[in-house]
């Protein structure tokens, strides 16, 4: 079935008052079935499981579904195995891609990379319904399995979606809602999936985020902040799996082979719902460039007032050196802490980092002019070799960082450049 043209048709009509009331009907309705699925589909032991057996006509897909600009986590799109089987009367999804905000500590967790995301199931309507009302486009990619192979990977799934074993260490870059179908099909195959290499040169982890996040200026200054120098690798083809339009195109090329037998591992593919909105970008008055660059404007505006009354606004130093060290913290725990793959090194940490706490204190008290003084001296120092520096390290470089590294840099050159610290 292919979503196309529906708005010139008496469904078509009742598609676009459904898609008004979408987002309650969908949570709804997704939330109650899948609390029936999963206590469906879900014993106590494993030992309680009565495999059931799929028909000749039943058919196992990979389900692609575009990115939307919803949320954050959907820019990236998302992947998901569907089992039909009609004989059985079986439509059903298996989605590794669920997780739970309402968790202690969600957020905490997620930036350690200590997130446990779980495999869930739902019936296929509901889960198309869903990626329809984002007005995400939704591919079917019917794979070529032998029967014995279709049961066996069901029977992997439902095996796999027990409460003792749905639960996985959700890894952003390597173990994820779309490596993990990928390994699932392989892992139950009597062949081997062989994928013809890329046509071209592979770019970065960091070129694919900033692709997926392109509409999304802040989220695309936020990741290149806090991803550090290993992001600027180039991939392999397998870990570029990572992101669901790449499993998909990779399936498209994709064979089995079995016994020196090789044939397509995709039988055919369905476009299931296309594209129905097209992203709208950050508008530029709202960007980071502009924002951080307005910022600059009124810092530097303030600094040449000083200049001509040959004192200090601490105020001015005050705030912005204490925002920039509570962003550090945050970096530094990112770096330090986390066990998020591709976080460190990262030459963000020589600009921005906790340490601008401490002088955000010696701005604070009237009495330490000539720390403070010192201070500016060794962050001024730091950020121009840092800034020469950047031009030989291969970590990609914001435009957005310019004006927050300038403004950072006028604060403490124009304390260097007079020799001393005048508080006014």
């Amino acid at each position: 079935m292919v979503f196309t043209d529906i708005s010139t048709t008496f469904v078509g009509k009742i598609y676009i008052i459904m898609k008004r009331i979408d987002l309650f009907f969908t949570l709804c309705c997704f939330v109650a079935f899948r609390g029936l699925s999963i206590s469906a589909a879900s014993p106590n032991t494993p030992d309680m499981v009565q495999w059931r057996q799929l028909s000749q006509q039943a058919e196992i897909s990979l389900i692609t579904c575009s990115p939307s600009e919803d949320a954050v986590f959907t820019v990236y799109g998302h992947t998901a195995l569907r089992i039909y089987d009609p004989a059985n009367k079986i439509d059903q999804v298996y989605n590794y891609g669920i997780f739970d905000f309402s968790k202690p500590d969600f957020v905490y967790r997620f930036a350690k990379g200590e997130t446990d995301y779980v495999l869930g199931t739902s019936n296929f309507g509901y889960f198309l319904f869903e990626y329809v009302s984002r007005g995400s486009e939704v591919y079917e990619q019917v794979l070529n399995l032998l029967h014995r192979e279709k049961e066996a990977l069901w029977n992997a799934l439902e095996w796999n979606v027990l409460p003792e074993n749905r639960v996985y260490r959700y890894n952003f870059f390597f173990d994820n809602c779309a490596t993990r179908p990928v390994a699932m099909i392989e892992n139950n195959l009597q062949g081997t999936v062989n994928f013809m290499p890329p046509v071209s040169k592979l770019p970065t982890f960091r070129d694919i985020i900033n692709k997926c996040t392109r509409y999304r200026s802040w989220q695309t200054f936020g990741c290149d902040l806090a991803l550090g120098l290993p992001t600027d690798r180039m991939m392999t083809q397998r870990e570029s799996f990572f992101i669901p339009d790449n499993v998909k195109n990779a399936f498209e090329m994709a064979k089995i082979t079995r016994e020196g037998v090789s044939v397509p591992l995709v039988k055919k593919t369905n476009l299931l719902a296309e594209k129905d909105q097209l992203p709208q970008a950050t508008p530029f008055l709202m960007s980071p460039v502009f924002c951080f660059s307005a910022l600059f404007v009124l810092i530097l505006v303030i600094t040449i007032i000083e200049w001509r009354r040959k004192f200090c606004y601490r105020i001015v130093d005050i705030l912005l050196f204490f925002s920039a060290g509570i962003a550090g913290c945050i970096l530094f725990f990112l770096s330090f802490f986390s066990v998020h793959p591709s976080i460190f090194p990262n030459i963000s940490l020589l600009w921005l980092h906790p340490l601008h706490l401490f002088g955000f204190i010696l701005f604070s008290i009237k009495k330490l002019k000539m720390p403070a003084y010192w201070y500016h001296f060794i962050n001024f120092a730091v950020v121009i070799i840092m800034s020469v520096a950047w031009i030989f390290v291969p970590q990609h470089f914001n435009i957005a960082f310019i004006p927050l590294i300038a403004s950072l840099l006028l604060r403490s050159g124009g304390v260097v450049i007079r020799k001393k610290y005048t508080i006014g």
